[in-house]
């Protein structure tokens, strides 16, 4: 309880200091924050002269060897409000709760080819009436902390070692993600080595997922009950020329289905196609997964497409798309075949802000619409359905737990969700939004007695320095 308080003490000072270090991050425009904080490179600022205190603790000089110590971070305060979550089946939260996001980290440059970056991340919940998951409680943890040794560099080329705890994202994030949308970001314990040539990357890793503990650093350094490995290579082509991504992936681990629980080891097999320069634009990923699960064998697969056009209408900037998306679901019962598919560690909030449903026994047809208001505004609109791919298989949550088994209800539309969102980037540093969300439920959820609708307001806001 004391780790607690000092932990919810700490967020309070850090919060009233970064209000007032905003102010000064007006005056710091050229800056160019990454989903992965460890990829930004502020050696740029070793000759900067302006006196501004932000550029100073984004490069605090060590010594005349290139070697510098960089510091950042990340405040996210969310609310939310839902109306009978779990589509009625469970309890009413009249007030809606509040969700705190702390992550601080600093970087460390030694010379050319050394450095080691750690970041400590903090999450906590109020007001919540259900019990509290250590994703989104975990009041305080090493989120990442590893060494990455450049082994090779050269005009053009680079081969690069990293190793320790970090974040993991490749293509898209369907199946490997940084868990953006949920109050606790996901990382693994790995071992990676990197190449790079003008326009190919390749990646060749193995790795232990990290779980969420709720107690203050409880998390294990390399717990083999989840692993992970595989190879990604990148094409990133002109602008007249789609992108190719070709990967596989391997995981072991403990999984619950339907028809069958127990050890797994699963292996993907999986491609990407896309272009996102130009007025049409489309990302089209195809994965196939095999291997076993307890004495079920897995044949299992997923195809999913976003296709979307920008149009100038002044003074506003248009985006009209549309994704859809098959995921394979369990054709039978106890024939020793597991057939539904797994997303192995995607993006919480895979069907918007309001996760209600995951990438698990699925089709979907979501149309959208993008509109910049402003240079610092977006409306955005979508509209998904959903239907189960296999009536023999159920409906499963963002996380992998099952909703409902499915068993004895022969239709497969479980209903429709329309949501829009307004986000406002107020400079590089300052982001705030508000999303509304009402969920239809379909015939299979009124047959599973979950048939009330859902409604959800959720509220962001965040500092990044």
């Amino acid at each position: 309880m004391g780790a607690i308080k000092l932990s919810k003490l700490a967020k309070s000072l850090y919060f009233t200091w970064a209000l007032l270090l905003a102010v000064k991050m007006l005056f710091a425009q050229d800056v160019a924050f990454k989903p992965l904080r460890y990829e930004e490179d502020y050696h740029k600022f070793k000759s900067d002269s302006s006196g501004n205190p932000y550029r100073k603790i984004k490069y605090i000089p060590v010594d005349t060897n290139r070697s510098y110590l960089s510091l950042g971070g990340e405040v996210r305060y969310q609310y939310f409000k839902y109306k009978d979550p779990g589509w009625g089946t469970e309890p009413e939260d009249r007030d809606g709760f509040v969700l705190n996001r702390l992550l601080v980290h600093a970087d460390v440059h030694i010379g050319k080819q050394l450095r080691i970056f750690s970041q400590i991340q903090s999450s906590l919940i109020a007001g919540n009436v259900g019990p509290n998951s250590p994703i989104d409680e975990n009041p305080l943890n090493m989120h990442q902390l590893f060494v990455d040794f450049s082994l090779y560099t050269k005009t053009g080329k680079e081969l690069l070692f990293k190793l320790g705890r970090q974040e993991l994202s490749y293509g898209s994030q369907r199946l490997i993600s940084v868990r953006e949308g949920p109050n606790s970001r996901q990382a693994f314990d790995a071992l990676r080595m990197i190449f790079a040539k003008k326009n190919v990357r390749a990646d060749a890793f193995y790795s232990t997922y990290v779980k969420a503990r709720s107690n203050v650093f409880g998390e294990r350094f390399w717990d083999r009950s989840s692993q992970l490995w595989g190879t990604y290579i990148a094409w990133n082509c002109t602008s007249q020329v789609p992108n190719l991504d070709v990967y596989y992936l391997g995981v072991k681990n403990n999984a619950i289905f339907v028809d069958a629980q127990g050890k797994e080891q699963r292996h993907s097999v999986g491609t990407r196609l896309w272009k996102k320069v130009g007025k049409v634009n489309y990302d089209l990923e195809a994965v196939y997964q095999f291997g076993s699960l307890s004495k079920s064998g897995i044949k299992a697969w997923t195809i999913s497409l976003d296709a979307f056009s920008q149009f100038k209408i002044l003074p506003c900037a248009l985006v009209i798309g549309l994704k859809t998306e098959l995921i394979s679901g369990d054709k039978a019962h106890d024939d020793l075949r597991i057939n539904t598919f797994n997303p192995l560690y995607p993006r919480g909030a895979y069907f918007g802000l309001a996760s209600l449903i995951g990438p698990y026994n699925l089709s979907d047809l979501h149309p959208y619409i993008q509109m910049e208001l402003s240079r610092k505004v977006i409306w955005s609109v979508d509209y998904d359905m959903f239907w189960r791919m296999s009536g023999n298989d159920g409906i499963y949550a963002v996380n992998g737990s099952l909703v409902h088994d499915g068993r004895n209800i022969n239709v497969k539309e479980i209903g429709d969700q329309l949501g829009t969102d307004v986000s406002v980037q107020l400079n590089p540093f300052l982001f705030c939004s508000i999303e509304f969300t009402r969920f239809n439920a379909g015939k299979f959820l009124h047959r599973a007695g979950m048939g009330k609708d859902i409604y959800m307001t959720g509220i962001t806001a965040a500092i990044k320095f």
